[in-house]
């Protein structure tokens, strides 16, 4: 599933690409075909991300709210000459004469909801997320807050979209080894500081996804080219210290990475590097 960063830059790609533009909107594979109809030929007015909630914002109180689920995807094309034809199941697609002569156009495949919803909708939506590291109004005290009371895994309360919103299993794992964290402590067990730790380096690492367009979380020092070792082979792309590594040895300590399942998702990490926590408290 996409992760924060990814639904972050798609927000920039369509803003550039159509904000302030009238955007002829249509649904090829029909699915969404009356609610196009109302927002067809109106103006865009700004698109934004939460988390890995996407929201296009059309005038007269109109937003289209997208998640993308596992398999969706939203392509956005500018400077064409031309406008294909649509190819396979768009459910929606977004055209505007950006420049004279000149198209932009976005196309929405196999997302799990597009729905059109007021403002209103869209602000309940963002209210129910914890907070975004990529949002400028985000309040990481909320997140504290939830995580210090709690007796669930940092592993698990991480992937919590009520907890921090836009983290998936690669930037849960990855924070964790850099941080040093074994993700199965308990969350009511972190440090103020530990905790502060995690949400800075995840504001750093998913600003530098959305400017590279991929997860890349390692230091300078682990790099394929510092260590002369090959560059990752993987479909995620980018270079990580843990995620889907298992078995492979650490770039740190050459301990081999290992896995389980947590939060319904595998969880990747160190045993050398992440030591288990032991609790000090008086039992």
């Amino acid at each position: 599933m996409p992760e924060g960063h990814t639904l972050r830059r798609l927000a920039d790609d369509l803003d550039a690409a159509f904000a302030g533009s009238r955007v002829a909107v249509s649904s090829p594979q029909g699915r969404f075909a009356s609610e196009a109809a109302e927002i067809d030929g109106t103006r865009l007015v700004a698109a934004d991300a939460a988390g890995k909630h996407l929201f296009v914002e059309f005038e007269h109180d109109h937003v289209v709210h997208v998640h993308l689920g596992l398999i969706g995807g939203f392509s956005v094309t500018t400077g064409a000459a031309e406008v294909p034809p649509p190819v396979g199941q768009v459910r929606l697609r977004l055209v505007a004469e950006t420049a004279p002569a000149t198209w932009s156009y976005a196309d929405l495949r196999g997302a799990t909801r597009c729905d059109l919803v007021t403002s209103a909708r869209r602000d309940d939506v963002i209210a129910g997320l914890g907070p975004d590291p990529l949002r400028a109004d985000a309040d990481p005290v909320r997140a504290w807050q939830r995580i210090s009371r709690s007796t669930r895994p940092i592993g698990e309360l991480l992937m919590d979209q009520q907890v921090i919103a836009g983290v998936g299993n690669v930037y849960r794992a990855e924070v964790l080894f850099r941080q040093r964290m074994d993700p199965r402590r308990p969350g009511r067990t972190l440090r103020r500081g530990q905790f502060q730790a995690i949400w800075d380096d995840l504001v750093a690492l998913m600003a530098e996804g959305v400017r590279l367009g991929r997860i890349d979380t390692v230091r300078p020092e682990h790099t394929p080219e510092a260590m002369g070792r090959p560059a990752r082979e993987d479909d995620h792309g980018g270079e990580v210290y843990v995620y889907r590594r298992s078995g492979q040895p650490c770039l740190v300590c050459g301990t081999l990475v290992r896995t389980s399942p947590m939060a319904g998702r595998n969880l990747f990490w160190c045993g050398q590097c992440q030591r288990r926590f032991r609790s000090r408290a008086v039992q």
